[in-house]
């Protein structure tokens, strides 16, 4: 008979802050990095390291080391001009189930189907991970789909219309550093991928999306559009795909692609009061 799992010795944070981090086991490293994580409240948007220090307890330069691992793993994105932190991406992929239960959800969904009932393709919306995009919500047009793909999926950053367009939208310094990361990954295929991935930020400045046609699955062809969040610091990309014979370049760049954007636009109206951002040329209706 199969033991049953034992009890944590350890049951919250606040338990190692009172002393019970002496019980075997316990990682005072990674205890003190998900601390730092937890510092950020809701009204945080930047936190710097005496911040950091000042809430958790942990000696300074130990929070220095501690923020600089955790911006290197994506769960911290460090703002130079404040010298100081926000929560990373990382975080979204850690709680992309949460974020689903959300209202950005809510709020895309009936947008989404909207588009994907009216093009007869595969509507989906994700967030960055490592070089990944990670599918946080789909929806489907009544055709068959030669690749259905579901919440939770990944997607490669470099390779899709999505992650092409979130590369697109990141701030310089962001870009540089997934470049580089591209690059380390895939030497070899390095001029390629630097090739689609300039053309899509071209495709993205001047028509708002961008296309990508059989570049990670054969046969498959779509368009994507990112959508910046908190002023930036978080961004959601959308793609509308399907299979190529169907989703013709002319058909993605003329119709497909300018709805894709419309209803990324309805969506961040939904989502935020801000005043709407001009819609690039091209655009138009997202019923087609």
């Amino acid at each position: 008979m199969a033991r049953p799992p034992k009890r944590p010795r350890i049951a919250s944070v606040d338990d190692w802050q009172t002393g019970s981090a002496t019980e075997p086991g316990f990682v005072t490293a990674l205890a003190r990095g998900l601390d730092i994580l937890r510092a950020f409240g809701p009204q945080d948007e930047l936190l710097g390291n005496g911040d950091l220090a000042d809430r958790t307890g942990i000696p300074r330069s130990t929070v220095s080391r501690l923020t600089q691992t955790l911006t290197s793993l994506g769960y911290l994105r460090h703002v130079g001009r404040y010298e100081k932190y926000q929560l990373g991406a990382g975080i979204l992929a850690l709680g992309y189930h949460r974020l689903a239960a959300s209202g950005v959800r809510e709020a895309a969904r009936p947008h989404m189907q909207a588009l994907a009932n009216a093009a007869d393709c595969a509507i989906a919306m994700g967030a960055a991970d490592r070089l990944t995009m990670i599918y946080i919500e789909v929806c489907h047009g009544a055709g068959p789909m030669i690749l259905r793909l579901g919440v939770g999926s990944r997607v490669p950053i470099a390779l899709t219309a999505m992650g092409r367009a979130y590369v697109a939208a990141l701030p310089e310094r962001e870009r540089d550093l997934v470049m580089r990361r591209l690059r380390d990954a895939d030497p070899e295929g390095w001029a390629e991928t630097r090739r689609a991935l300039d053309e899509a930020q071209r495709q993205c400045r001047t028509e708002g999306f961008c296309v990508a046609i059989g570049a990670w699955h054969n046969g498959i062809s779509s368009a994507g559009v990112a959508l910046p969040m908190d002023g930036g610091s978080q961004i959601l990309a959308f793609n509308c795909g399907g299979a190529s014979h169907r989703l013709t370049r002319p058909l993605l760049e003329r119709r497909h692609g300018p709805a894709l954007l419309d209803m990324a636009e309805c969506i961040r109206r939904d989502l935020f009061t801000a005043p709407a951002a001009a819609i690039p040329p091209g655009a138009s209706h997202y019923a087609v």
